[in-house]
């Protein structure tokens, strides 16, 4: 009778552990916005962008620029909507946008 119990003790003590680490991962999005830059950029200093996750509590553009940087901005904002156009504009046929 008690191999039984000890056996069931031993799985479920298995599962919680398993329960524990499978939720410490790091399942969520890669990166989120919260500031955004309301400045508007020059088109010469961009070279790439993405949308964040649909995961965020923010909608946003990630701006990569020359110098390696990432910048937030609204994708509502007008001159956002001209720089994204520009940049589709440049593409190969075949190539993303996302870097």
């Amino acid at each position: 009778m008690a191999a039984p119990r000890l056996a069931l003790s031993v799985c479920v003590l298995l599962l919680a552990v398993i329960t524990i680490s499978e939720g410490m991962r790091r399942v969520g999005p890669k990166r989120c916005c919260f500031n955004f830059n309301e400045t508007p950029v020059n088109k010469s200093r961009v070279v790439g962008y993405h949308r964040t996750s649909q995961r965020c509590s923010n909608s946003a553009i990630l701006l990569k620029t020359v110098a390696g940087r990432q910048l937030c901005v609204k994708p509502t904002a007008p001159w956002v909507k001209e720089l994204i156009s520009y940049l589709d504009s440049k593409l190969v046929p075949g190539e993303m946008s996302n870097l």
